[in-house]
């Protein structure tokens, strides 16, 4: 059949596409912003994309439509698809009736790192010869493609609490099902759509009602709104990570680059890999509970981490110039940010970092965690923070407040130009932003030549 999807360069949607296309549908899509990665995979899969929303490219009318949850009422494809009475449906639920319907699901749900904690987890399976499919909302440098069916009734997915259409303000993850479930960390985020911190735990208990008696929950000892929502009633049975869970750490390096694994007080291995950061730990130990719930032992586990790559846009290294390196992070809530500054310091000793943010999300532009930033970025040595137009907030009251040198900019020229006079060889520059950043990494790489 033919489906054709309304927000298709969306993480989420445009993976849910590559799933349509390798069932054999034909599949076209639309969005307002095309851009890489996900416009570059889709078009490597032969999806036709066609920028804007304009209702001609709905005639002749497709089978279904996949209305993404950035769609909203007013929007010209979704009233000609409304008035014409056209089939349409939300992408998890179509994701729920054609992929996972009767498949063991194992969902990764959190505030902070989903697709890292999938992407390892689809690895980790795929290292034992279990041929996962998997749906991740980044592309996995193992694997090179954000989703597939696979080979067996496994199935690997970023679940996120976002809802999931105009139409359906359910969480995405609710339609999974899991029968394995990481919920990973629970902070207030998504401003746009939930009021407070309660309204999230709410939904996450929504997905713990989901799962089997005969399933796994697995979450940290570290997070009390997690803890609120087991306390909201849990029917199946928990494993904890971390300080007094079941499985624990013990650090062999501060950086969080080689830990030994702990599972009920029995060492199971050791973690040697690229990664850095408490926060990676802390993923790599979820994984590791969540595959042995499926048959991976520990120790294999541990041997597949070790040959863990990461994601594309999870402090991605784009470039070295001149001895000056450039990476790219999706971060953008001021946890993520501390965190991932706080990896890379400890691995980098005093080398000059400077930190590049764009506050693009939605909760961003709302101010919603404004007062988290000034702290967010105390590892760094200097802070550019972007201004987009159409931010409505003073983010140079927030800049004052930083510890450490901060200045905002309104043009990546301006960056461009701050970074130029300030990078020494030896400096090392993250780039923060959960969009395209107007191509700021290539810009700056091309600069600095």
């Amino acid at each position: 059949m033919h489906i054709h999807i309304l927000g298709i360069c969306g993480t989420f949607m445009g993976s849910m596409a590559v799933l349509a296309k390798e069932l054999g549908h034909h599949v076209t899509g639309s969005d307002a912003n095309v851009y890489p990665p996900m416009s570059t995979q889709l078009e490597a899969q032969g999806i036709e994309l066609t920028q804007g929303y304009d209702p001609a490219q709905l005639d002749p009318a497709p089978d279904l439509v996949v209305i993404g949850n950035a769609m909203s009422r007013g929007n010209p494809a979704v009233e000609y698809v409304l008035n014409k009475g056209l089939p349409y449906v939300s992408g998890p639920q179509w994701l729920a009736d054609h992929v996972l319907q009767g498949r063991w699901v194992l969902a990764v749900a959190g505030t902070h790192g989903k697709t890292t904690t999938s992407s390892m987890l689809a690895w980790v399976l795929e290292h034992a010869g279990m041929s996962p499919g998997f749906l991740i909302g980044g592309v996995p440098q193992n694997f090179s493609v954000s989703a597939r069916l696979g080979g067996t009734p496994f199935f690997v997915i970023e679940a996120d609490e976002y809802d999931s259409a105009f139409f359906d303000k359910r969480s995405k993850f609710v339609h999974y099902r899991p029968r394995t479930a990481i919920l990973n960390n629970l902070e207030f985020d998504h401003a746009d759509i939930f009021p407070d911190l309660p309204a999230i735990e709410r939904q996450f208990h929504h997905l713990v009602r989901t799962i089997p008696s005969e399933g796994l929950v697995i979450h940290p000892t570290t997070e009390p709104a997690l803890q609120r929502v087991i306390e909201m009633g849990c029917w199946t049975p928990v494993q904890t990570t971390g300080a007094g869970g079941q499985w624990q750490v013990k650090l062999l390096s501060e950086d969080g680059s080689k830990f030994e694994v702990m599972f009920e007080g029995v060492a199971q291995g050791v973690v040697d890999w690229d990664m850095t950061g408490q926060h990676n730990v802390a993923n790599a130990l979820a994984t590791l509970a969540a595959a042995r719930h499926v048959g991976v032992v520990p120790s294999m586990g541990i041997a597949a981490l070790s040959a863990f790559k990461s994601v594309k846009r999870r402090m991605e290294k784009v470039a070295e110039v001149r001895g000056i390196t450039i990476y790219d992070d999706f971060a953008h809530h001021p946890t993520a940010i501390a965190t991932t500054l706080d990896g890379l310091r400890k691995r980098i000793g005093d080398a000059p970092l400077i930190a590049i943010i764009e506050p693009r999300s939605n909760s961003m532009k709302l101010g919603a965690h404004r007062d988290g930033l000034p702290e967010s970025v105390v590892d760094a040595d200097q802070v550019i923070w972007y201004a987009p137009a159409n931010l409505g907030w003073d983010l140079g009251a927030t800049a004052a407040l930083c510890s450490v040198p901060s200045i905002v900019s309104e043009s990546l020229e301006g960056i461009i130009e701050r970074v130029k006079s300030q990078a020494q060889p030896g400096t090392h520059v993250v780039i923060m932003s959960n969009g395209g950043f107007g191509g700021l990494h290539g810009k700056l790489a091309e600069a600095l030549q």
